[in-house]
């Protein structure tokens, strides 16, 4: 998701950075520190960010709101289901998370074609359309929820595409010099999209219980998939794409528009030595990949390394924490009982996210080692969820009270707890850890089965979700998660490499 794309284009963009001399004049050239950028071409990079990171924020925010949404009562009378209807509210609950995830799992591969053929900024588009369709039948209240479901499933293929071609698109039109921040605000934007619906929740959980209640938080998903879609009308072409489709000229005026070049013969000089490292960099990138066929990724070099990356994403999803940023407000009400104070809770929960996530970014990023992060994040996360398991059994939760007792907040705060470990470890770090084990021959296939993994395993949590809580209760959904991340130590200890610090040649001599 996300994040992830960037880190895999980084190969690619690394090594379109490979100086091309084509005479004696280039090395005084490159010699000298390019100037700083100009205003205009900030002012030109921080648009194309904001307009890209929309599709980070709709993400964000569609997967936060339904947790919400499936709480309300005026959702209930509407769609006939709970108390109102033959439908159980666990089972609702399932679908209408999963319906989301299998959109966004089928689109993140079923955009690829018109994002390799037409490119990023039609693809971009196209999700954005989709999307906003898919929330306008989510908004239509015929009292029927198969329809309900379908806007989901829609609504999901712009989400699962946008989030695959989003982050390539920022890594391609990026200077080399702060790409990764690039990716990272792609990851803090999600964030930020979870936070604002749980917030968005609280508050109109405060209104009439009408169908204006939950028509207003699905609505809002407009603002962002909207402002995406003719956001991008304003934006260039992605310089890369244009370069390995052959328009030379094309990629010239869009590497022209977002690095702002004044009419000088210093920066025309500058501009030509970057698209000359730019298309020996894809040269390189299609000769490593001639000849490539799908029977390579069974041989046991390659295919270790995708059990790796399949293996990882099922440890990320398995820890709980994604169950919980779904179902935050279920979660939150076997502790203070249902109520206002779920919502209020989660939205905590949200802002908690976000802090954890930017200190991981200022902080931790490349500082450690994956391995030791990943242990000590999984090690922490049994610890808490087991804790928290056995005060949900010992003591008498989910009745609401005034004045809230001792062990009601150690639970919240061990929850708090849980997450921000997971923000500093299995939440960020599976993505570059993908991208940084396979070879470039294989690597787009490679990290293409990773995130489909990624989405098919949370599809399974999320669904199951629901189910476990109905049917084990509150304590024993704590104890699996604490049991699954036990598990999750091991795999870290026998299976996964340490990559951090590591050249690409490197790596590959650990497979």
């Amino acid at each position: 998701m996300s994040p992830t794309e960037s880190n895999r284009l980084d190969g690619m963009a690394d090594a379109s950075t490979v100086p091309l001399l084509r005479n004696s004049s280039d090395l005084d050239t490159r010699s000298k520190q390019p100037p700083k950028s100009s205003f205009q071409a900030r002012a030109r990079l921080y648009w194309l960010a904001g307009v890209l990171c929309c599709g980070a924020l709709l993400f964000g925010y569609d997967s936060g709101l339904i947790g919400g949404v499936l709480t309300f009562q005026s959702f209930h009378f509407d769609f006939r289901f709970g108390a109102y209807g033959p439908r159980s509210a666990t089972t609702v609950s399932a679908i209408a998370v999963g319906t989301q995830q299998i959109g966004a799992l089928i689109g993140c591969f079923a955009i690829w074609p018109i994002n390799n053929l037409y490119g990023r900024r039609k693809a971009i588009g196209v999700c954005s359309i989709v999307f906003c369709i898919g929330v306008v039948l989510e908004l239509l209240n015929f009292h029927l929820l198969p329809i309900f479901y379908i806007g989901r499933v829609i609504a999901g293929f712009g989400v699962g595409g946008s989030s695959s071609v989003i982050p390539i698109y920022l890594s391609e039109m990026a200077p080399k010099e702060i790409r990764g921040e690039m990716g990272s605000c792609f990851q803090f934007m999600f964030t930020i999209g979870i936070f604002i619906s749980y917030w968005i929740d609280y508050a109109v959980g405060f209104m009439p219980p009408q169908t204006a209640q939950w028509q207003i938080p699905v609505a809002l998903q407009l603002v962002p998939g909207g402002l995406m879609g003719f956001g991008v009308l304003t934006l260039h072409e992605s310089v890369r794409w244009l370069v390995s489709n052959g328009d030379i000229d094309g990629a010239r005026q869009s590497l022209e528009w977002i690095r702002a070049v004044p009419d000088d013969q210093d920066h025309e000089t500058l501009l030509a030595d970057e698209m000359a490292d730019i298309r020996h960099g894809i040269e390189e990138e299609q000769a490593a990949k001639e000849g490539f066929s799908f029977t390579e990724l069974l041989e046991w070099s390659n295919a270790h390394r995708i059990l790796l990356a399949v293996g990882i994403f099922l440890a990320q999803q398995s820890t709980g924490a994604t169950a919980m940023a779904y179902f935050g407000p279920q979660f939150f009400a076997l502790i203070v009982g249902p109520g206002d104070k779920t919502f209020l809770l989660t939205g905590i929960f949200g802002f908690i996210k976000v802090v954890s996530c930017g200190l991981f970014i200022v902080v931790l990023s490349d500082r450690f080692g994956r391995r030791r992060l990943l242990f000590t994040g999984a090690a922490l996360m049994a610890i808490s969820m087991f804790t928290t398991a056995a005060l949900v059994r010992a003591s008498h939760l989910g009745h609401p009270s005034v004045h809230p007792s001792a062990t009601k907040i150690l639970t919240i705060a061990l929850i708090y707890f849980t997450i921000i470990v997971f923000n500093l470890s299995w939440g960020p770090l599976p993505w570059p850890y993908v991208s940084e084990i396979f070879p470039t021959r294989i690597r787009e296939s490679g990290v293409a089965c990773g995130v489909g993994s990624q989405w098919l395993f949370n599809l399974i949590w999320s669904s199951a979700t629901p189910y476990l809580l109905a049917e084990i209760g509150g304590w024993g959904t704590f104890c699996l998660f604490g049991g699954m991340c036990l598990g999750v130590c091991l795999f870290v200890i026998f299976a996964l490499k340490e990559t951090v610090n590591k050249t690409l040649e490197e790596i590959n001599s650990m497979f």
